[in-house]
């Protein structure tokens, strides 16, 4: 994997972490979290997908890595959602 393929995966990361935000209404941090959350959802996505037992949507081929895109975003929108619920202030 070349340094191109390397910036091309987290920018695509990136992109799938703030639709994921963007998606369950709760928004905090910046580039970075979008790009962490673009990880962490590729893989709690791909994990629920294995699960129920469906197809891996839209992947982008980036190098030799796959990166799944669909299951990316809804991934990160799930865990969002959970953080979101989970670290609200109470009154």
């Amino acid at each position: 994997m070349t340094l191109i393929d390397v910036i091309v995966l987290l920018v695509i990361a990136g992109i799938c972490g703030a639709l994921g935000q963007a998606i369950s209404g709760f928004s905090r941090g910046g580039c970075l979290v979008s790009i962490a959350l673009g990880f962490v959802g590729a893989v709690l996505g791909m994990w629920l997908s294995r699960v129920m037992g469906l197809p891996e949507i839209f992947a982008v081929q980036i190098g030799t890595t796959s990166f799944p895109i669909v299951w990316s975003i809804i991934g990160s929108a799930l865990f969002v959602a959970v953080v979101g619920l989970l670290s609200r202030r109470r009154p």
